[in-house]
Formats: C-alpha cells, structure tokens, sequence
C-alpha cells in the first residue's frame, strides 16, 4: 500500500524501466486541506517506485504547476507515460488554469530522460477538445470541459493513439460522456479525432485504459454512481468498467460492460506483473463515506470469456 500521512494520494499511471522496476506516477495534495474535495484544485505529480507494487519508495514529485500565467498554473492531474523513438520518457498529463477557474481542461506533454526529473515540453498544451465533436464548457450543459486522462499507446498501425475522457455534443447531457480520440506519428504534433464511442449511459468515463488480457482487449475507465443512467446504476457493483472490444481502438461492445466488485477501488490500472499474471492497482475512494486517499495493494484480475473479474 502506498499512503502517506501527510498528503492524499489518488489517481495514478504506471510505467516499467528497463530495470523492470515498476514506477507510478500520481496525484497528491496536503492533508492539511482537512476537506479532500478541495485536493483537486492543489493536485500535484508524485511519483514512487516498486518491485513488487506493493513496497513503493517514495521519490521527488515529477511535477507541480506552472508559474502564472499559464495554461497549467492550476494543477496538474492524471495522464500516462510512454518511452518515445529517442528513448526519452514522454509523460503526457491534464493541465488545467487559474484563468479558468480550474474548469477547462487540455493535455501538455513533459519529457525525462531517466523518469526522475521532468521538464516541459513545449510552452502549451498538445491536444484540446474540438467543438466539431466534443462538448466544451461554453454550451452550459455540464460543469467543466472534459478533456482529460490522456492514455497514450502505439498501436498495431505504427500510429501513437491518445484516449481521453471526453464529452459529446449530442445526447442526453447528464450521460454523455465518451472516449475522445487524437493520433500522432511523433508524439509531438496531435490530430483530435472524432471520438471512439458513443454516449452509452455514463456522464464521465473517468481514467480509459486499453489493454490486451490473454488475447482479448478491454477498455477501462471509472465513473460513480452519481454520474450513470439508470441501467447502469443497476449494473454496478463498484465504480471500475470494463467493455469489451475487437481492438485497442475499438469499437466495444457496451452491452456486455461490466463493473469489478470493489467497494472503494478507483482510477485504477491493469499491470502485467509477469507473463499472464494480471493485477490492479488504484486509489481508495470512500470507505464508510470517509475518504481513503491511498494506493491499494495490487489485486489479481483473470480474464472470464468476455469479462473480468477480481480473484
């Protein structure tokens, strides 16, 4: 377990050195807020690493804010890393700006070249949301501008795919939210797509991951209670999705999504731990209405035909 007396710890991304220890990057901020719904607004990235994702040793923060004014000079929230072409370590994460009020959100990059110190790439974010497709924070319908999460992968096609949580234009706004969608050949220059999915009863798809279990890709993402239709409220049985799909990119099969069976688990992560040997490891949410704030110990996942399931 990774907790930490003094600061909360939620969201997080993993990664693998060439040492094969693990690291996990993730979010932080002050117990000292005393009220952890304020922990967003202060959220820095932290940063431990692990041989057994269970024993973490705590290491510097890979990164803070930006000085104002600027685009990220709010908080800096979850994303994912990824070992570009030149072998630098490429961390691509959620900024979001004072001048916003914190509520519109777009995805920077920053670059390493030993996991351990970061910098900025670049002077603006690489990916924002296109009103072609995506819903933004003018049209009123919903409390901030989704553009978050990013999960950036090399897929099959030689192409580098970034998923991120995102919002429609159309459908019912309280349960609109998909998998938004950019590429890139480089990892610096970034098309935004059309998105993934379509609005198939969540209001966000919170952290998407998508991952190859045992020969069958899933999609991952994270959403409460609050934020499903009514179908899916009765589906659930904790706040971590998986669907389905014929690809790394899709198209899944939403009918057949279903929830891992954990009261507390969130924004949570699927890790190859060795060949086959699937685990989770994410944050605890609420436990008796009382937020947790901590990294859980990793939990075995298999594969069940066209779910998963904890062990």
């Amino acid at each position: 377990m990774l907790r930490l007396p003094d600061h909360w710890v939620w969201d997080s991304w993993p990664t693998r050195d060439d040492e094969g220890v693990d690291h996990l990057f993730f979010l932080r901020a002050s117990r000292a807020l005393h009220e952890p719904d304020r922990r967003h607004r202060r959220a820095s990235v932290g940063h431990a690493r692990s041989t057994d994702l269970t024993n973490w040793e705590l290491l510097p923060d890979a990164l803070v804010t930006a000085d104002s004014p600027a685009w990220d000079d709010g908080a800096t929230w979850t994303g994912s890393v990824v070992r570009a072409d030149d072998g630098s370590w490429r961390m691509f994460y959620t900024g979001v700006s004072r001048g916003d009020d914190w509520l519109v959100q777009r995805v920077g990059v920053a670059e390493s070249d030993d996991l351990m110190t970061w910098r900025r790439r670049g002077d603006g974010p690489v990916a924002v949301a296109d009103p072609r497709w995506y819903e933004t924070l003018a049209s009123g319908a919903w409390f901030d501008e989704a553009w978050r999460d990013p999960w950036v992968f090399r897929h099959d096609d030689g192409i580098w795919h970034m998923l991120v949580t995102a919002r429609s234009i159309d459908g019912d706004p309280a349960t609109r939210s998909v998998i938004g969608h950019a590429t890139s050949t480089d990892l610096d220059t970034w098309e935004v797509r059309p998105p993934l999915s379509a609005p198939a009863g969540w209001g966000q798809m919170e952290v998407p991951q998508t991952v190859v279990v045992d020969g069958q890709p899933f999609l991952l993402f994270c959403c409460w209670g609050e934020h499903l239709s009514p179908k899916r409220q009765e589906q659930a049985t904790g706040g971590m999705w998986f669907v389905p799909g014929e690809t790394l990119v899709g198209p899944w099969d939403f009918d057949a999504a279903g929830t891992l069976d954990h009261p507390s688990l969130y924004a949570a992560r699927l890790i190859e731990r060795g060949p086959g040997d699937w685990v989770i490891v994410g944050f605890s949410d609420k436990v008796d209405g009382e937020f947790q704030g901590e990294i859980l110990d990793p939990l075995p996942v298999v594969r069940d035909g066209q779910a998963l399931r904890l062990v």
